[in-house]
């Protein structure tokens, strides 16, 4: 099954609303953004990071970055790295690489959102393609992920100065 379709899934057995778009292949969340005709701000994009123990997932508006130093010392870990691309492979199979979604409780992963995407009323994320984009509730998305919300980004001012916030 597709992780798309895994998605719906999970999305329908916990009674979560939301809509489903789609758009031409985007291959980063500031285009996935403008695929979407939303403020990149306003379009989440997933990263996730490993650590001894195991791995995370960081929610953060896709015109920033993680800051791994804030993500860090949040879970409490000596050290923390963005996951390789190997290890993505192995945790969303039916993926396509970068396309995964920010439902980290669907893959066993507890996820981090950063303090500014928590505050919106809507999130949208990449649904496991490069084309499929999930629309829902911030508050739907808490309720159904449980993160910890924090300061985790910094913005990326290259993008905020090009594309103008």
């Amino acid at each position: 099954m597709s992780t798309l379709q895994n998605c719906f899934n999970y999305l329908n057995g916990h009674g979560i609303r939301y809509a489903h778009t789609t758009h031409s292949p985007a291959y980063t969340a500031e285009e996935v953004a403008a695929a979407e005709h939303i403020p990149p701000h306003r379009m989440a994009k997933t990263v996730v990071c490993r650590d001894k123990d195991g791995y995370v997932m960081v929610v953060v508006p896709a015109d920033s970055y993680v800051d791994l130093e804030q993500v860090r010392t949040a879970i409490g870990v000596p050290s923390l790295y963005v996951a390789e691309e190997s290890d993505l492979y192995l945790l969303f199979p039916g993926a396509e690489l970068g396309a995964m979604p920010a439902l980290g409780t669907l893959f066993g992963l507890p996820v981090y959102l950063d303090r500014e995407v928590a505050n919106q009323e809507f999130i949208a994320f990449n649904a496991g393609t490069h084309r499929d984009v999930i629309h829902m509730r911030v508050a739907d998305f808490q309720h159904l992920v449980s993160p910890v919300i924090g300061d985790f980004c910094q913005p990326n001012y290259r993008l905020s100065m090009s594309v103008g916030r």
